[in-house]
């Protein structure tokens, strides 16, 4: 999937892929929406949760590059880190606090992984 962001972009539907793991070592979360054209919202939307790494399970990432081969996906764009958290604020823990099960992410910026003043 990396392979196929490295390509640039080559039109909609666009593919994004997203990592998140409880810290910025382990994904256990693939999150892999489709944004079908300009200005419009991703949908669909395909969530796969692992125990271990998701981008060492083989299953999970066949069944991603079908998801969006079924969508006819023309470019990939993808972070090259772990963005952040598996949880879903609002839903696993309250809003606007820290996951408790991922004190990693408590007080760091999501995309850099660094430490937020």
């Amino acid at each position: 999937m990396g392979k196929s962001a490295k390509n640039g972009f080559r039109g909609y539907p666009i593919g994004t892929i997203a990592l998140y793991g409880p810290d910025d070592k382990v994904a256990t979360k693939l999150v892999v929406s489709v944004v079908p054209d300009k200005g419009a919202e991703p949908d669909p939307t395909r969530k796969w949760h692992a125990e271990q790494d998701v981008r060492n399970d083989a299953l999970i990432l066949n069944e991603a590059m079908e998801f969006l081969q079924e969508h006819r996906v023309r470019t990939v764009a993808m972070a090259d880190r772990i963005i952040g958290c598996p949880h879903s604020e609002g839903t696993d823990y309250p809003e606007g606090e820290a996951c408790p099960l991922c004190p990693f992410w408590e007080g760091r910026d999501r995309w850099t992984g660094e430490r937020v003043h």
